[in-house]
């Protein structure tokens, strides 16, 4: 009868955190099919208009240990709830904004809102599943990012094709609403609301949840490579329209969104750290392939080195969380997703600046569109190699600290 009663509500909580998992995933990709549109509405340049993407972004990396902290100190529910309700208000004064400051002064509001989704989703999965099936729930979280990173410049284009700018955020407003409904219906109440202390100190001072730190940065820089780098290959090194080059850059978030749910059910079958070293691998072997595939096969060399990159990715993000997670007592496991969230953050953020400048050093000018092919196929070697060497430099660290462990225990 326990199980019964247990399964509805568990099923509820998880479909509360998917749905503020694509919120906050959609909220990232979404406002970027709309810049074009914000530059003619607002009559701004470009350089102001990218203000309303990287004000969600700064808000975004900028609260995450704050989220963490509030979720530990005062229930990850009722932290939980408060972020969709700002969200949900936040989205509102987005759509409503008549000048330029206001629509980025409630994009940064947005932000920390979706710091909140993101977070707290990821430190209430422990106690909402059950450690047996963490690793699947983390997949599942995985999945539900891809796909509202998938979805966001799709459902935009769609969107702004048939009514004014202001639609691409008014759409988020009946999600979070509903997301609002269902967690407060189905969150369980009076969860892990603890004092805590030490603001994630001792987290840092074990070194291997710093490993985990690393590596998530280190992995999230890689990704976002791809999202910088790939745009710029298809279209100027290989001459794909615009259209192609947006199929080809949507088969990396297809092949997340299908390998997140499986590299969960692996990491709960084998174990977050085996699991972790295979993603780790897999991405290496990835990088290295945009190396060297993309110049002998082109087009065919790019996609059979993102098939294996992608699925590499989602192993190491459900397996690292999951993991780390795990190993957090229940005080922290809000910091401990603020920290993990904060150290992604930083790597989008370094991917997206200190990639695109080492992208550009490979081509050997910062006028791409005067590059000839070739030039900008050794942009997208160097980048790679980096990529690489980053992520062979993280399972080296990783290794050793095994072996360590290994002669300890013995």
């Amino acid at each position: 009868m326990m199980k019964t009663t247990e399964t509805p509500a568990r099923h509820g909580a998880l479909a509360c955190a998917a749905l503020c998992m694509l919120l906050a995933s959609l909220g990232t990709s979404i406002a970027n099919i709309a810049l074009p549109a914000l530059t003619i509405a607002f009559a701004a340049p470009l350089a102001s208009v990218q203000w309303v993407v990287i004000a969600y972004l700064a808000a975004m990396t900028a609260t995450a240990l704050l989220a963490g902290r509030l979720g530990d100190r005062f229930g990850h529910r009722n932290i939980l709830l408060a972020g969709l309700a700002l969200f949900l208000v936040a989205s509102l004064a987005c759509a409503a904004a008549t000048e330029l400051w206001a629509l980025v002064a409630a994009r940064t509001v947005q932000g920390a809102a979706a710091a909140c989704l993101m977070v707290l989703t990821v430190a209430m999965m422990r106690s909402t599943v059950g450690p047996q099936r963490v690793g699947r729930a983390m997949g599942m979280l995985g999945t539900m990012a891809a796909v509202g990173t998938a979805l966001g410049p799709s459902l935009g284009g769609l969107l702004l094709a048939l009514l004014p700018w202001w639609s691409v955020f008014a759409v988020l407003v009946p999600l979070a609403a509903l997301a609002l409904l269902l967690g407060w219906r189905v969150l369980p109440k009076g969860a892990e609301a603890v004092a805590g202390t030490g603001f994630g100190w001792v987290l840092l001072r074990q070194r291997q949840f710093v490993l985990r730190l690393v590596a998530n940065a280190v992995v999230a820089l890689v990704m976002m490579t791809t999202l910088i780098v790939g745009p710029f290959y298809l279209t100027l090194g290989l001459g794909l329209s615009t259209a192609a080059m947006g199929a080809v850059m949507s088969v990396g978030p297809v092949i997340s969104i299908l390998s997140g749910i499986p590299s969960g059910r692996l990491t709960d079958a084998i174990g977050a750290e085996r699991v972790t070293g295979l993603g780790l691998v897999a991405m290496c072997a990835g990088a290295g392939a945009l190396v060297m595939l993309p110049g002998v096969l082109g087009l065919t060399g790019y996609l059979l080195a993102i098939a294996v990159l992608t699925p590499g990715y989602q192993m190491f993000q459900a397996a690292n969380t999951a993991g780390a997670m795990a190993a957090s007592p229940a005080d922290r496991r809000g910091m401990t997703s603020g920290l993990l969230g904060l150290a992604r953050n930083i790597g989008l953020i370094g991917g997206a600046s200190v990639m695109g400048v080492v992208f550009a050093t490979g081509v050997g000018t910062d006028e791409l569109t005067e590059a000839t092919p070739a030039s900008i196929g050794a942009g997208l070697q160097l980048a790679f190699g980096i990529c690489a060497v980053l992520l062979a430099m993280v399972l080296a660290v990783g290794r050793m600290k095994q072996e360590a462990r290994g002669q300890e225990i013995g």
